[in-house]
């Protein structure tokens, strides 16, 4: 973790939200392409692409738990605070980005 803490924060947010509307967005054209009802689809690959796109956010999952190892075992516990507000960073990115999509195709799939 080179990287400044509150660039890090914001690069967070916004690659999670990247990655979940692109996602999507590839999503509904290969939907709309095999024929598939296109607003069903893509609420269903924003659903399914949540995690995937917090993990991207974060840069994978290794730096994170080695992150809350050090932070649990070495009593490094400023470590341990960034890791969680980098993770909560992302949620937020991807939650927002659920929420647009949400908005645009007016779908509630549970």
């Amino acid at each position: 973790m080179n990287e400044a803490f509150f660039p890090a924060f914001i690069n967070s947010y916004f690659i999670a939200l990247g990655v979940m509307l692109g996602g999507t967005l590839i999503g509904g054209l290969a939907a709309f392409v095999t024929g598939q009802p296109l607003l069903t689809e893509i609420t269903k690959i924003a659903n399914g692409l949540r995690i995937w796109a917090i993990i991207a956010a974060i840069g994978g999952t290794f730096d994170t738990v080695y992150s809350f190892e050090r932070g649990f075992l070495q009593g490094e516990t400023k470590d341990l605070l960034k890791q969680f507000m980098l993770i909560l960073s992302a949620m937020g990115g991807a939650q927002t980005a659920a929420l647009i999509i949400l908005w645009l195709t007016q779908e509630h799939v549970s």
